[in-house]
């Protein structure tokens, strides 16, 4: 008999906090590539005998931030830990992170996932956020390996999920949610081809309707959402095989191997017991001040979720506010458009498909946009006065673009403004309406969509200088007499 089981997926994500220097030293933190192999590094990041770690101010209240956006309740009194384990990329031999008290503890985000027309919303629990060192960066060859220590001593801050995820879909969009969130307030870059954002997944089993969850598997060090999403995907298929013929789940540390699409066995999973974490004895507690948390409290921006819910009461749909809201540029930019007073509605429809489009060609974020938000508005403006036709303006705006002039000069460039005058728009209907008898015929005999000929017909005439709206009015009422 086979049996149907749920999955119970939570993901502990790390993220490089984008401070300037490392956790516990004065070396860069590791962002610049040009830099050679371990030429970045000092006595204490490389782990020499008898050096002291100083806290870095500036990691500390990323990670706060950081918190704040996850809605973790910040920790006033926090403290570090000495997690030992034995490989080449952690030269002193154990972490210094954070265990029994993290900075950041319980907290929740909400996340969107789904078809566009069947978007659905989850709370997602946060166990903690915690602060920690990264280690040495390892490259494996066929006989040998090479470690550089630039990134050891980066700070990290591990977000730790509750295991409330049920498919890869509520996976892909928390993390996601939680790469968004990061980016939003600053606290990291999250550029995933360079490391900043890495990803344990841990997946287990249990028959539907039953608490207890089942034995669970970690896969360690996933690099890509669509790494995530594959290998959560095949493990609960590898599992439910496992489960349905009888056989036990190894409790197991996994890789994924992104060219086979499996994952393979790396080290049975560790319990923390086999870390033997003790206090680290050269740092004191970490004390978070009320003034200073008061302080970082203060210099926070709106969140996205806030921003979501004002641009839907604008009369914005559900998914066009998510996409206004995909980046802090993004929505600021929009928000600077709907400040030089424009509906909302056009601003967000040239936002997300005409400039996101161009900008998407290009491979180019919303802040290097050639385009700015009051000259983009000054477009809307030449539509909504019906100066210029929806189409025209999307040729108008294609070179505002390319050669960053203003709409209005080019408006005149390109000899596209349009005729208002009525003695001209009546003119050109009545020539339009003794020319296609036919298309009157339909409309007298009830196909109000007739009169579309008829306007083409005139656009086609006036070489698309007349107003479109207007025209299509002006014919209505000559049909209708």
């Amino acid at each position: 008999m086979t049996t149907q089981f749920e999955p119970v997926i939570g993901l502990e994500i790390h993220v490089q906090l984008a401070s300037k220097t490392k956790m516990f030293c004065t070396c860069p933190n590791g962002m610049d590539e040009s830099a050679g192999p371990n030429s970045e590094i000092c006595p204490r990041c490389s782990g020499a005998p008898g050096t002291l770690p100083v806290m870095n101010e500036g990691a500390v209240r990323l990670a706060v931030r950081a918190g704040l956006a996850l809605g973790c309740r910040t920790n006033e009194v926090s403290s570090f830990e000495r997690k030992h384990y034995f490989y080449p990329d952690l030269p002193k031999g154990y972490q210094i992170t954070q265990n029994a008290h993290p900075v950041n503890g319980r907290g929740e985000i909400e996340i969107t996932f789904g078809p566009k027309d069947k978007l659905q919303k989850k709370k997602i629990g946060i166990h903690h956020a915690h602060l920690e060192e990264d280690a040495a960066k390892s490259s494996h060859f066929a006989d040998y390996s090479l470690v550089d220590f630039n990134r050891a001593g980066c700070p990290l801050l591990e977000i730790v999920s509750l295991p409330d995820m049920r498919s890869a879909d509520e996976a892909y969009a928390y993390l996601t949610e939680i790469k968004r969130l990061m980016q939003w307030v600053d606290a990291s870059n999250c550029d995933m081809e360079k490391g900043e954002l890495r990803v344990d997944v841990n997946v287990s089993l249990r028959p539907v309707g039953q608490e207890a969850f089942g034995t669970r598997t970690e896969i360690k060090n996933l690099n890509s959402f669509k790494a995530v999403k594959d290998a959560i995907n095949y493990e609960i298929t590898r599992q439910t095989e496992l489960l349905n013929k009888g056989e036990k789940v190894i409790q197991q540390t996994l890789l994924w191997d992104k060219e086979k699409n499996y994952t393979k066995p790396m080290r049975s999973k560790e319990d923390a017991l086999d870390y033997r974490y003790f206090p680290e004895p050269d740092l004191p507690p970490l004390v978070l001040r009320k003034d200073r948390l008061e302080k970082i409290k203060a210099e926070m921006p709106e969140l996205p979720a806030a921003k979501e819910a004002k641009f839907i009461a604008l009369g914005l749909s559900a998914y066009d506010a998510g996409v206004l809201t995909l980046t802090r540029h993004t929505a600021e930019y929009f928000e600077a458009v709907l400040a030089c007073g424009v509906p909302a509605k056009a601003a967000a429809n040239w936002v997300t498909t005409d400039l996101m489009g161009l900008l998407h060609a290009d491979k180019k974020e919303i802040e290097q946009s050639p385009v700015s938000a009051a000259d983009l508005a000054e477009l809307i403006k030449l539509v909504e006065s019906g100066k210029i036709s929806r189409n025209q303006a999307k040729a108008v705006f294609e070179q505002m673009y390319k050669t960053g002039q203003k709409a209005g000069t080019l408006v005149e460039k390109m000899g596209l403004s349009q005729v208002s005058d009525e003695g001209q728009l009546v003119a050109w209907a009545q020539e339009a309406v003794s020319e296609n008898p036919k298309a009157v015929a339909d409309f007298k005999k009830g196909n109000r969509a007739a009169v579309g000929a008829l306007v083409g017909a005139v656009m086609k005439k006036s070489k698309g200088k007349a107003n479109p709206r207007r025209m299509n009015e002006i014919l209505v009422e000559l049909l209708s007499k």
